[in-house]
């Protein structure tokens, strides 16, 4: 069994009873920091701006703006030699196309604050049992190279310095001992970056449930791959879901996770070739949200892909899941107590310092055929959807 006596400091206890009244689920954007594109551009950069104006009319929801994500934290998952070439806008052509964003300092001080809001929302988790990040997901970026949309790859990274900090937190622990997190990735697309990034690393599960024939036509092998035909229905899905968790419990028993709660795999997905509806969303949401009760332990949420034919259809699946998350907050009858992190620790030198973002905040924040679950382990287990 996973030790999880990495408990409570007074103030840390004190400050759950008083979450628990105000019944605030803390999440986090980042908006604001604009990228530019040029126009045509594919990437729906406005679905974020219009998921904070959703979130903000919501009750219990408190926006914070995330911090950027610093060099040292950004090195626990990343090449020195990449991060600087992006710092530096010194990416080689075809690098550059791989990403499929042009450079600008924007770019950059965009992609670290959507690291620094994964790092951030899994650091309140640890608290409040719970966080979002209303970004991130940015799971194609691998260590020496970003792809796909993704520069860093903000799970692995964020997974990482909850580590780090936990450890320092309990200095009796050895490297054996680390904070055991699963990264559950639905995302419609799998989570190529996240599972290269991770192989070797046995305190971190990666899971990933997309469609088979989608991009990345070249996959990477994580701990659990479940490829998904075109056209999987939400029946289908779901199934594949539970026994997909089920196998994450009983193989790993995290004491953390982080969710990629990807609304691409809607049926109006121009990219996703999937079939799910609203309702089988929100079910997948409370799938991963009663496994993590079910465990007692927390999760920060990222929102990941979503370039729905309508964005008004993305940014309500993202939404619904920003709500489906304050309801298993809020339903929740004691939070989970919190894993104890020593924060503040003295961080090395940046390679440069962080490039202030053109673009000025907001003075407020605003508001059926077999299905194969593959480990790289040594564990297959089939399974006829009915």
């Amino acid at each position: 069994m996973v030790n999880r006596s990495l408990r409570v400091t007074e103030y840390a206890a004190n400050r759950i009873l008083i979450n628990a009244l105000e019944r605030t689920v803390k999440t986090f954007y980042t908006d604001h920091f604009v990228l530019p594109l040029p126009e045509g551009h594919r990437f729906p950069m406005s679905k974020y701006r219009l998921l904070r104006e959703r979130v903000q009319a919501m009750p219990a929801i408190e926006l914070s703006e995330a911090l950027a994500a610093s060099d040292t934290e950004l090195l626990l998952a990343h090449d020195a030699s990449y991060l600087q070439r992006v710092i530096q806008g010194t990416l080689e052509p075809k690098e550059q196309r791989e990403i499929g964003f042009p450079w600008t300092p924007g770019m950059v001080e965009r992609s670290r604050r959507s690291v620094g809001a994964t790092i951030a929302a899994s650091r309140q988790a640890c608290v409040d049992g719970i966080a979002v990040n209303l970004a991130g997901g940015t799971h194609h970026a691998y260590r020496e190279k970003g792809s796909g949309f993704c520069v860093f790859n903000d799970a692995a990274v964020a997974a990482r310095v909850l580590q780090r900090e936990h450890q320092q937190g309990h200095t009796a622990l050895t490297a054996k001992n680390r904070l055991r997190v699963a990264i559950i990735d639905l995302d419609v697309h799998q989570g190529n970056g996240t599972a290269s990034i991770l192989r070797q690393d046995p305190s971190i599960f990666t899971l990933s449930l997309h469609g088979e024939k989608n991009f990345p036509f070249r996959k990477e092998a994580g701990d659990l791959d479940v490829p998904l035909p075109d056209g999987c229905n939400d029946e289908d899905y779901l199934l594949a879901l539970d026994l997909a968790l089920d196998t994450v419990h009983k193989q790993f028993e995290p004491a953390f996770l982080i969710y990629l709660a990807g609304a691409d795999p809607h049926e109006d997905d121009r990219l996703g070739r999937l079939g799910l509806t609203f309702e089988g969303l929100k079910q997948r949401d409370e799938r991963v949200f009663d496994f993590a009760h079910r465990l007692g332990i927390p999760v920060a949420v990222t929102m990941a892909g979503g370039y729905g034919n309508e964005i008004n259809n993305t940014v309500s699946v993202h939404a619904q899941t920003v709500a489906t998350a304050l309801n298993h907050y809020e339903r929740m009858k004691r939070p989970v107590a919190p894993l104890k992190l020593q924060t503040g620790a003295a961080i090395a030198s940046p390679i440069t310092p962080p490039i202030t973002p053109p673009i000025t905040p907001p003075t407020t924040p605003p508001t059926t055929p077999p299905t194969t679950l593959t480990t790289s382990t040594t564990k297959t287990i089939s399974t006829t959807l009915e």
